[in-house]
């Protein structure tokens, strides 16, 4: 019933944002700044660097330091080296799939070039990845979802978006795209899920073909 499926990377493809939440707080409480899991869930969570440190600025009236995002780049890929993997039966999904698809993520070119790397799912993707960073708005503006399928050649109509956090739903549904909610990765089993509007919720990849066939 598609003609692409766009994937967001982490929390989707990858089990990475309980990973990028431990980094963080850990970076900001050597600057005596604390924040919590749920700071991250509800001001970080699908959100490029830029608007997360924004949002740290305006929160606790604090500048960061120059180098804090390299700072915080940095310690993150060192913890993915020996603690990133997929999310369970991801790649199973992927090796399945006979429609086209790609990735399109908030996350840094080298971040998601290194978090495909390290777990096996470059593979897959190939230059079919596309980020924040090639758009001027980044989610949940629509702009990197309909970036992304001009990109591969498909009207947006046609498009599946498989998302993770709050923003990129908004994103997808602003983009005219028909979304479904990821819920199975680490940050998010045991908590309380409020998506932004009415959206279909899976949290095991062993029921994605079966949502697929009944749209």
């Amino acid at each position: 019933m598609f003609d692409l499926i766009i994937f967001d990377c982490d929390g989707v493809l990858i089990d990475s944002e309980i990973i990028s939440a431990d980094t963080l707080i850990d970076e900001l409480a050597i600057l005596g700044i604390d924040i919590d899991y749920d700071y991250v869930r509800t001001k970080c969570l699908g959100r490029s660097f830029p608007t997360v440190a924004k949002n740290i600025r305006e929160s606790f009236d604090k500048p960061l330091p120059a180098d804090f995002e390299q700072r915080y780049r940095t310690s993150l890929l060192q913890r993915f080296e020996t603690q990133l993997k997929t999310t369970d039966g991801v790649a199973d999904v992927l090796a399945a799939l006979d429609v086209p698809f790609c990735v399109a993520t908030s996350s840094s070119p080298p971040r998601v070039a290194r978090s495909l790397e390290l777990t096996g799912l470059k593979t897959f993707f190939g230059d079919n990845v596309f980020t924040a960073s090639q758009v001027q708005n980044g989610k949940p503006a629509p702009d990197l979802f309909l970036f992304a399928a001009e990109k591969m050649g498909v009207d947006p109509s046609r498009a599946l978006v498989i998302e993770d956090s709050p923003p990129g739903l908004i994103a997808a549904r602003a983009a005219g795209m028909k979304h479904y909610a990821y819920t199975g990765a680490s940050h998010l089993i045991g908590m309380p899920y409020d998506p932004p509007h009415d959206v279909q919720c899976f949290d095991k990849w062993s029921d994605f073909a079966h949502l697929i066939e009944k749209d």
